[in-house]
């Protein structure tokens, strides 16, 4: 319970000179469509700038907390309880309410910004727009849980089509798979635009946000076509001659295209990658894996491999512009949790064990099952529908692995926050929570995996992370019922 005020900072990935659009978005556009939760909004000048006001209010419409959002670089943020003591969960989802309120206003303001990113010593090719991750990438990555299922789901047809010596065949499947599963790292690195070493361990990266408007608006004044052409020339005349960017050289493109470039709307970043995976590395006790970057503005990061010594990991750019170096961190504390429980190894053993049992002893008791098409589609559904509930468990043990061996919780939930920000809010809805429990996605909800962080208060004593995951991953389950 909390009767005093909490203050803390939150990060936003915009330029100081966009906040008072910032404060216009979150009451407007947040604030205001929800007022049976929040009141009282306010805007006014304070010692550090700008500072946005408001109440929140509980089921009856009572004013329960104040919160006050200073406009500087980082955001602070000071929630007041109002009356008696508010609880912890109430606090939680004021905090997320200003998290999710400002990503989904960066997410707006990333549609009008200008990217670039480039490794030293390399030809610079412009990335595409926010493009999406690749399929065959995907599979692969993590877990591998999809790639499984990819992988049994063919094996069926080809039995349903051409099985007759089941054993035979089925082993076949099951070592064709085990050998894709070996070679999944150099599939992955291939899919990447850099590889990260020791040598040439930096990634640079620059946004500018060009002038905010209405989507269809800045469409009109930027279309892709222009956009581009600004983007090859920024990188052919400045970024390959100098290694860097600045306002005067970039101004001079820009204005050629009719942007006037502001120095506070421009940030760059040089980061020490390798540096950073060693860190982790080191934590666990590991060699540095191999480490490749997909220069994509979506926020991912996934390990893979067979083993530790064997493992890659892939961090796409798009990571490294939502989150600070710390929850960074904290996101490669959880891949490394599964390099450090061979999760992929795991998950073929059961896959392929459901597969070898299904087609060699199930189908030689119960051959009905395969001759039902309603049937076999209820069977493979509940199976599928089983293997990814499990799936949720390693997922969840990668959580309690970075915590235990980084020592940071806390960062690792606010990383979650921030990179499934729209998740969070839908999963507020108890219809999407049990959606979420029970879809074919081997991660467990956002909201359960953060308010689990951000309970734990000593890690280090967990003595068995993937039985406690499998409890509290349950646990979880039917309190969403």
């Amino acid at each position: 319970m909390f009767s005093s005020s909490i203050s803390y900072q939150l990060a936003a990935d915009v330029p100081i000179s966009y906040i008072e659009k910032l404060f216009d978005f979150i009451q407007t556009q947040y604030l205001s469509p929800q007022k049976q939760r929040f009141s009282n909004f306010s805007r006014q000048s304070s010692p550090k700038g700008r500072r946005l006001s408001y109440s929140v209010l509980d089921s009856q419409g009572k004013e329960i907390l104040q919160v006050s959002i200073e406009g500087t670089k980082p955001i602070e943020v000071t929630i007041t309880p109002v009356g008696p003591e508010v609880s912890e969960e109430v606090i939680a989802e004021a905090k997320q309410d200003v998290i999710i309120a400002t990503e989904l206003f960066e997410e707006k303001t990333r549609k009008t910004t200008l990217y670039f990113a480039w490794r030293e010593g390399e030809n610079i090719v412009p990335e595409e727009f926010r493009k999406k991750e690749k399929p065959l990438t995907r599979l692969f990555l993590e877990t591998q849980i999809l790639l499984f299922v990819v992988f049994i789901t063919f094996g069926t047809v080809l039995f349903l089509l051409f099985g007759q010596n089941f054993l035979i065949v089925s082993l076949t499947l099951v070592v064709i798979q085990f050998v894709i599963l070996l070679f999944s790292t150099r599939i992955i690195a291939r899919s990447a635009e850099w590889t990260i070493t020791e040598k040439n361990p930096y990634i640079h990266l620059l946004q500018y946000h060009l002038p905010l408007s209405e989507n269809e608006q800045f469409k009109e004044d930027y279309p892709r076509d222009k956009l581009v052409a600004i983007k090859e020339e920024i990188y052919r005349e400045v970024i390959q001659k100098k290694g860097e960017i600045n306002c005067d050289d970039a101004g001079r493109i820009l204005e050629k295209h009719g942007v006037s470039c502001q120095p506070e709307n421009l940030v760059a970043k040089k980061i020490d990658v390798y540096g950073l995976v060693k860190k982790i590395a080191d934590r666990f006790g590991y060699p540095v894996p191999k480490i490749v970057v997909s220069n994509n503005t979506l926020p991912n990061a996934a390990a893979s491999g067979p083993s530790p010594s064997q493992g890659v990991v892939l961090i796409t750019t798009g990571l490294f512009v939502q989150l600070d170096e710390e929850e960074v961190q904290g996101v490669l504390g959880h891949e490394f949790g599964h390099l450090k429980g061979r999760d992929p190894l795991i998950l073929f053993g059961l896959t392929s064990a459901e597969f070898l049992f299904r087609f060699n002893v199930l189908f030689v008791l119960a051959p009905w099952l395969f001759y039902n098409i309603l049937v076999f589609f209820v069977y493979f559904w509940v199976i599928m529908t089983l293997i990814f509930f499990v799936a949720k468990f390693f997922e969840a043990r990668a959580d309690l692995v970075s915590a235990i061996m980084l020592g940071h919780p806390q960062i690792l939930a606010g990383s979650l926050e921030k990179i499934g920000f729209q998740r969070l809010l839908y999963e507020r809805v108890p219809s999407f929570r049990v959606q979420e429990w029970v879809g074919l996605d081997p991660h467990p909800p956002i909201y359960f995996r953060v308010q689990r962080l951000r309970k734990l208060q000593d890690p280090v004593r967990i003595k068995h992370p993937l039985l406690q995951s499998a409890r509290e991953v349950t646990s979880g389950f039917f309190k969403s019922l």
